[in-house]
């Protein structure tokens, strides 16, 4: 029994425990100091990768601010994409100064900078592939502009050239309304000295009849020379100045060159009061009496395209009062030379 107590109550060695445990945390302790060597380590070798990528971003920015201000004096076409690139620009910036922060906190940051850094290289990738799709789009422009001025030169010449033509043809117009104006001041005149020696036949011709008088450049007959009052028919008392004036005129049709367009015209006139009978009005009575004087001209042998016969009713009065003699003198039929 006193062995058996022995046996049973014999001291615990906790020695060799004791060594494996602290051996255990000399490795761990060993093992920890690894990793923070290797983590220093890969720390070190990012912030330097890092430094490296960020002067290249500095590069690449730099020449990305110079195409976008090459871009912005192409036009406005690529303003939005300019807009798009500097906001790009500025995140990459910002991005750039976070980077730089974290890995000045220290190494714990250094697997998440190590991620961000890989971000920012794919955020550079595609911003260096905004940078080539600029570049194309400055490439087109330039070549869109040149193009555009090629073709305002193309344009400038033709203006040029229709200008001159314009002027030649200004001038050649000019010249020939000088020669126009003079051609027809000298057949205006021709007219008129063959108007002045027909009106001077005419006044010996009718120089016994008082009821027939020039007014103006017109030989005005009195209505009741030539017809009854209220009619368009010829009086036989009008047949013989009738035939004087178509001798005088197929006489002039003879003297005035056929390049003179001339015509004598043959005007009817009436009073202010209503007509009766077969007229109901004194446009028609007018118009019927000058038609009537032109077809006896006609008659007698007047070319009939030098003839011209119109009807004024009593619209233009020679006397504006009432009484008889102004009403007789308004009705009359007044013959005039004149161009067609």
């Amino acid at each position: 029994m006193a062995l058996s107590a022995r046996r049973r109550y014999r001291p615990v060695d906790y020695w060799p425990g004791f060594v494996d445990a602290l051996s255990t945390l000399l490795l761990v302790i060993i093992f920890l100091l690894t990793v923070f060597m290797v983590a220093q380590f890969l720390l070190g070798r990012e912030v330097s990768g890092k430094d490296t990528a960020l002067q290249r971003l500095n590069a690449q920015i730099a020449e990305l601010t110079e195409l976008l201000a090459l871009e912005r004096s192409t036009g406005l076409a690529s303003k939005d994409e300019a807009a798009s690139l500097m906001a790009s620009l500025q995140a990459v910036e910002s991005e750039r100064d976070r980077l730089r922060a974290e890995a000045q906190s220290g190494a714990s940051r250094a697997d998440a900078a190590g991620g961000q850094v890989a971000e920012l290289q794919g955020s550079l990738d595609r911003e260096r592939d905004l940078s080539a799709r600029a570049r194309s789009q400055v490439e087109l422009l330039n070549q869109q502009i040149s193009a555009l001025r090629r073709q305002i030169a193309a344009l400038e010449d033709a203006l040029n050239a229709s200008e001159n033509r314009d002027r030649e043809s200004q001038a050649k117009i000019a010249d020939l309304g000088s020669r126009l104006n003079v051609a027809l001041a000298q057949r205006v005149q021709e007219l008129a000295r063959y108007r002045s020696d027909f009106f001077g036949r005419l006044r010996q011709i009718l120089a016994d009849r008082p009821d027939v008088r020039v007014v103006g450049d017109r030989f005005v007959f009195q209505s009741e020379v030539l017809f009854d009052v209220g009619q368009a028919q010829l009086s036989e008392a009008a047949r013989p100045e009738l035939d004087k004036l178509a001798q005088a005129l197929v006489q002039l049709n003879g003297e005035i060159p056929s390049d003179i367009n001339w015509v004598m015209r043959v005007d009817g006139h009436t009073d202010i009061r209503p007509t009766r009978g077969a007229f109901p009005s004194n446009w028609l009575l007018s118009s019927a009496r000058a038609i009537a004087v032109v077809e006896y001209l006609v008659s007698k042998g007047v070319p009939p395209q030098r003839l011209l016969a119109a009807g004024f009713g009593e619209f233009q009065p020679l006397d504006t009062a009432t009484t008889e003699d102004a009403y007789r003198r308004n009705r009359r039929i007044e013959l005039k030379l004149t161009e067609r």
